[in-house]
């Protein structure tokens, strides 16, 4: 991913212009540029780095109260610095509560430890579970609802990976859609408000160039987590991972406004299932982000978090082990 790209998109009469480095993710659209932000941190990492020649074989030290980096050998025997970088939990367009914990070396991650910031419990379920929830507890929930909730929770998680790859205009196209799914709009007006944008991000060369082979998650690897949504579904890498989404969107929307009640059986939330003796769907998300991370350049990282959007509502006050993966 290191080569210049120039590529013409045609669809629906629209034609996008494309030029960038995959390192920036800059996407230009008639009338409006897009830069990627998967990068935005990398200057949090690579703060303090000017200045450390002469520093190869020490470990990592403190100068003046701030941490030094350390050297090792990467991948290609070169003698690279090892940066430690901390993304999350406040951060734009990322998992509420989940911290990463990366030992880069060059651009690439060396090392990689997941952690949640423990919340106070509350008495309420996760919000985009809870209709599946009451259907697992006996409660009659119309099957509209649920294919509602789960439209908008997958919307959700399609704005917050557009928004990742610089692509504004359609992550708020997502959330509008979004919006309107929970405010019950009608599913024939619902879908054909989300059909644009299925269409849209199915046909883009630009998206499919930017996370083709990142994050390769194959559905054997996942079983063994016990990652069970679409994940493990999509059996593939980060834009597999949207495609599952931006089906199960134009699925659900068509069937919000099903009353039959929804069958017990078919209580699987957003991420996967959410009863029964299966760990938390998020939590088997979680426990494969890390392997997903290492060797994965940095520029990717963003991405990859972002195809998985874990819950971390869901995961309550269960505490990721910082399993380092070297």
């Amino acid at each position: 991913m290191h080569a210049t790209h120039d590529t013409h998109e045609h669809g629906g009469g629209t034609a996008e212009h494309i030029g960038h480095d995959a390192h920036h993710g800059q996407m230009e659209h008639p009338g409006h540029t897009m830069h990627a932000e998967h990068t935005m941190h990398a200057e949090q990492g690579h703060a303090g780095h000017a200045g450390h020649a002469g520093h190869a074989g020490h470990d990592m030290g403190v100068v003046d109260g701030l941490p030094m980096a350390d050297r090792a050998d990467d991948r290609d025997g070169l003698r690279l610095d090892r940066l430690h970088v901390p993304l999350g939990p406040v951060l734009a367009d990322w998992p509420s509560g989940l911290v990463l914990r990366l030992t880069l070396q060059g651009d690439v991650v060396q090392e990689a430890a997941v952690e949640q910031v423990a919340a106070p419990p509350s008495p309420r379920p996760p919000f985009w579970n809870e209709p599946f929830l009451r259907a697992a507890e006996g409660v009659p929930v119309p099957g509209g609802h649920a294919a509602r909730r789960l439209c908008a929770a997958h919307l959700d998680s399609l704005g917050r990976y557009f928004a990742v790859l610089g692509w504004s205009d359609l992550a708020a196209r997502a959330r509008h859609a979004r919006d309107r799914a929970l405010a019950g709009t009608p599913a024939a007006e619902l879908a054909a408000l989300v059909r644009p944008l299925i269409r849209r991000a199915e046909r883009s060369r630009t998206v499919r160039w930017l996370t083709a082979g990142v994050g390769v998650l194959p559905a054997e690897h996942a079983r063994h987590h016990g990652v069970t949504g679409p994940a493990l579904v999509a059996d593939g890498d980060a834009h597999a991972r949207m495609l599952v989404w931006l089906e199960a969107v134009g699925r659900n929307a068509a069937a919000a406004d099903l009353t039959e009640p929804l069958d017990a059986t078919e209580a699987v939330g957003p991420r996967g299932r959410i009863v029964g003796d299966a760990m938390p769907a998020s939590q088997a998300l979680l426990d494969v982000l890390p392997g997903l991370l290492q060797g994965a350049e940095f520029a990717c990282a963003r991405i990859i978090v972002a195809s998985l959007d874990p819950d971390l509502d869901e995961t309550g006050l269960v505490t990721v082990a910082g399993t380092d993966h070297g």
